[in-house]
């Protein structure tokens, strides 16, 4: 196993915290245990947690509907105009919008998304009085109370709630899906075909150990850039091209016609 997860994406790299993970591929209990062991090998193990709540909030609202590529950007000159000694709740919560939405500009949707940033700020300071308490309150409050109040902040939705958890939080149990989760596990058959986000998160969650969820969820990424992309999976032209080709059950994917669909339009 080689450990090449990206140093630029919203897990944060080697500076997002947490620890290498063990385990022992022969005792998966659950096809989803199994591919996630699979994973593992093929990418990384790590177990996450200890980055700052705010930051890996605002870190997550950057990457939604976008890239890494595009929201790593915004996110160092975010950083680096805003974190000048001061508290970064504060400071994005007396911040101008219309100069934070020329400052992550490069994320996409700035305008929308620095009036996010803003408001959440505003929000948090004035329920937890900074980074401190807001840290304080994703990483010792009660996992489902937290995920409850993320959720009820405007723009924050079932995945950017989840990364919070994950990244900085550091709970186990939690295994954040986005669009390349949502396609993975309904492809290879780990949640039923027509599952929606939630759906597909219950599934995985409850058939993979609290420990292999990090981990799980950031190779399962790295796994849909690199193998089953939503368009030209890799098992279309060559079955035997991807390392997960015995553990899928190729839903929505034919490679005798060379077609393509989402698993819900194959069920």
């Amino acid at each position: 196993m080689t450990d090449r997860e990206p140093s630029k994406n919203i897990s944060g790299g080697e500076s997002g915290g947490g620890r290498t993970a063990t385990f022992d591929p022969a005792t998966a209990a659950t096809r989803a245990e199994a591919v996630v062991d699979r994973l593992g090998e093929l990418y990384w193990t790590k177990t996450y947690g200890g980055q700052d709540a705010f930051d890996c909030l605002v870190r997550t609202i950057l990457s939604q509907n976008t890239s890494d590529t595009a929201s790593q950007p915004a996110h160092d000159a975010l950083m680096e105009r805003y974190t000048g000694g001061a508290d970064l709740v504060a400071a994005l919560a007396e911040a101008d919008q219309s100069e934070l939405a020329e400052t992550i500009q490069s994320a996409g949707l700035y305008n929308q998304k620095s009036a996010r940033i803003v408001a959440l700020a505003d929000e948090i300071r004035a329920e937890f009085g900074g980074e401190d308490g807001f840290d304080e309150f994703v990483r010792e409050a009660d996992p489902d109370a937290v995920r409850d109040r993320l959720l009820e902040m405007n723009g924050v939705g079932p995945k950017t709630a989840d990364c919070v958890l994950l990244f900085a939080g550091g709970r186990g149990g939690v295994f954040p899906v986005d669009t390349h989760v949502h396609r993975i596990a309904r492809r290879m058959g780990l949640a039923p075909a027509d599952a929606d986000h939630e759906t597909v998160r219950e599934h995985i969650e409850r058939d993979v150990p609290a420990e292999k969820c990090g981990f799980g969820h950031t190779a399962m990424i790295q796994f849909g850039r690199e193998y089953c992309k939503a368009r030209k999976p890799a098992c279309l032209d060559d079955p035997e091209a991807c390392p997960l080709a015995d553990r899928c059950e190729q839903v929505g994917v034919y490679p005798a016609t060379d077609e393509v669909v989402d698993p819900s339009d194959a069920a």
